[in-house]
């Protein structure tokens, strides 16, 4: 038996059909008033019209503004990179380490910073190192290269 989904009781309403005449129950108007844009075919309403009062997007400040050349990295702390060094005894770093560990996303900037102690050698070629992440990294034998 197949089951058929119907809209409950109540949930539709037949559209209000106006403009059709005294004999409407709607009287001449149509429940439009008398003149003005609101009574004429064609009629649209700004958005955010708030019926003449002033509209939120006008009574809200702006301030601020979105840097269209601004650069996000997304930080990986040395703690991470020696962390991963221990247990799965890698030496290399690159984009591709970090996206297989699930550090980081294909389209991510990666920066490394300094945060935590390294104590193995490691090479390491991100977009961005903080200076404290180069001294512990060089510190120990190991290089920070840039993409």
């Amino acid at each position: 038996m197949a089951l058929v989904l119907r809209k409950p009781k109540g949930a539709t309403f037949k559209k209000k059909r106006l403009g059709c005449g005294n004999a409407s129950g709607h009287g001449g108007t149509s429940t439009k008033g008398h003149k003005g844009a609101q009574s004429r075919s064609g009629y649209k309403r700004k958005i955010g019209f708030e019926g003449g009062q002033m509209p939120l997007y006008r009574r809200v400040p702006k301030f601020g503004f979105k840097n269209i050349n601004r650069k996000e990295y997304h930080g990986i702390n040395i703690q991470v990179l020696q962390k991963l060094a221990d247990e799965k005894s890698i030496t290399t770093f690159d984009q591709q380490v970090f996206i297989e560990n699930g550090l980081a996303s294909k389209r991510d900037l990666i920066k490394i910073l300094g945060m935590g102690e390294l104590t193995s050698k490691v090479e390491v070629s991100a977009h961005a190192f903080s200076k404290s992440a180069t001294e512990a990294i060089e510190s120990k034998g190991g290089t920070a290269t840039k993409i």
